[in-house]
C-alpha cells in the first residue's frame, strides 16, 4: 500500500486532479482520436499520446513531487478547467526538465526511460544532492512494487500458481464459477472518499464492468474482453479509451476474478521474493517487449494479495498497484471482498457485501458506454 506519506489532491481538488493538467478542446463528445493535441490546450512536449497515458505521466510528476496538481498549476483549476491551459514558471520548468531527462535517456541509456523525475526528487520538491546517513545506516526501506529484483530459481513459478489455484478452492470449482454479480460501497478521489453503491458484473473468461453511482451520475470502467473504457462525470471526456499498459490492466483485472487462466496470461514468467512492512511475498513477474510490465504477490497461503502493473509512458513506466484482501467463499470459490486499486493520480477502494454467483448478465453490461 501506498504509505501515508504519498501526496493526495485535496478533497476540493479531486475531481480537478482526475480530469487532466489540460483544459479540454471539447466538452460534449468524445473525439475521434483521443490524443493529447486533439483532446487538451496548450500541449507542448507530451503531443499525441493517449488521454488515459497521459494521465499516468501527470501522476508521475505529482508523485515525483510529493504534492498534488496544483504544485504546478494555478489553484484555480479546482473549479475551472481552463486554469490548467496556463503555462505557470514551475509548468515551464518541469518541461525544461523533460527535456533534460529525455537528453539523458537518450544520449546514455539508448531512449529507454532509465531515468525519470522520481530518479533526482523521491518524493521531495527539490532533489537531494547531499548524502544521508538515515538511509546509508538506517534500517532497509522494502521496497515490494520494484520492476528489478534477483530471480529465485528455487522457485517453481507453475508451483506458485497451482498453489494459488488450490488456495482459492481448487481447479474444479474455478472452473465452475462462469460468471459473478455484486454489490458493494466505492470510496476514492471522486468521492471525497465517501462511500458510494457500487455494482459489479463479470463473466468468463475476461469481461468486467464496474458501475459506480456516483451523485453526479454513474461512472464506468467497462472491458470486454478486447477493448475497455472509463466514461462518467469523473473522466476527462464523455468515454476514455483504455490503451497500452491500463487496457492490459483491465484484462488482467478481469482474469483475476476468473483465476484459472491466471498463468496464461504471459507466455514467460520468472519469480522472486520481496517483503512490505506486513509480511513477505512470492512475486512472480512477466515481461513484454523485453521489459518487465506485470507482479503479481502471493503470500505464504497462496493467496493473490497484489497485482502491480506498469504501463509506459514518456516520462517512464509508472506502476498501478491493486491489492485484494478479506477473501471469503462464493460457489466454492475464495474471492477478493476487498480491492484498494492505487495509482499516481488518485486512490480507489472497493468493498463487496453481496456476491451472486453463475448470474444471468446482459451483454449490453459489457458494452462500450454511451
Amino acid at each position: 500500500m501506498l504509505g501515508s506519506r504519498t501526496f493526495r489532491c485535496a478533497t476540493s481538488l479531486a475531481a480537478a486532479c482526475l480530469l487532466a493538467a489540460a483544459t479540454l478542446r471539447a466538452q460534449n463528445a468524445a473525439p475521434a482520436a483521443q490524443t493529447t493535441d486533439t483532446v487538451f490546450k496548450n500541449i507542448q512536449l507530451l503531443k499525441g499520446i493517449p488521454v488515459d497515458t497521459f494521465f499516468d505521466a501527470m501522476g508521475m510528476f505529482a508523485n515525483a513531487m510529493g504534492n498534488d496538481c496544483t504544485f504546478c498549476h494555478l489553484p484555480t483549476a479546482a473549479l475551472d478547467r481552463n486554469a490548467f491551459a496556463v503555462a505557470t514558471p514551475r509548468i515551464q520548468k518541469a518541461r525544461q526538465m523533460m527535456v533534460m531527462v529525455n537528453t539523458i535517456n537518450k544520449t546514455y541509456f539508448a531512449g529507454e526511460p532509465r531515468v525519470t523525475c522520481f530518479t533526482c526528487h523521491h518524493g521531495n520538491q527539490s532533489p537531494r544532492s547531499d548524502p544521508s546517513f538515515a538511509l546509508q545506516y538506517g534500517p532497509p526501506i522494502p521496497d515490494p512494487i520494484a520492476r528489478d529484483f534477483r530471480t529465485d530459481t528455487t522457485i517453481s513459478v507453475n508451483q506458485v500458481f497451482d498453489k494459488h489455484l488450490q488456495a482459492i478452492g481448487g481447479a474444479g470449482a474455478a472452473a465452475r464459477l462462469t460468471s459473478f454479480t455484486a454489490k458493494g460501497t466505492y470510496e476514492g478521489f471522486d468521492t471525497a472518499f465517501e462511500k458510494v453503491p457500487v455494482e459489479i458484473f463479470a463473466k468468463a473468461p475476461n469481461q468486467f464492468t464496474t458501475l459506480v453511482h456516483l451523485s453526479a451520475g454513474d461512472s464506468r470502467r467497462v472491458y470486454n474482453g478486447t477493448a475497455g473504457w472509463l466514461s462518467g462525470p469523473d473522466t476527462a471526456i464523455p468515454i476514455i479509451n483504455l490503451t497500452g499498459g491500463n487496457l492490459d490492466r483491465a484484462r488482467l483485472e478481469s482474469i483475476v476474478a476468473f483465476p484459472a487462466a491466471l498463468r496464461s496470461a504471459f507466455p514467460q514468467w520468472r519469480a522472486g521474493r520481496t517483503a512490505d512492512e506486513d509480511q513477505e511475498y512470492i512475486v512472480l513477474q512477466a515481461s513484454e517487449n523485453g521489459q518487465p510490465v506485470v507482479n503479481l504477490y502471493f503470500n505464504e497461503s497462496g493467496m493473490l494479495a497484489r497485482l502491480v502493473r506498469f504501463t509506459r509512458t514518456p516520462v517512464g513506466f509508472v506502476p498501478t498497484q491493486i491489492d485484494y484482501s478479506d477473501y471469503r467463499e462464493v460457489a466454492g470459490v475464495k474471492m477478493a471482498f476487498k480491492k484498494v486499486v492505487s495509482q499516481t493520480f488518485m486512490q480507489m477502494t472497493v468493498e463487496l457485501t453481496d456476491v451472486q454467483a453463475n448470474a444471468v448478465i446482459d451483454a449490453a453490461r459489457f458494452a462500450q458506454p454511451r
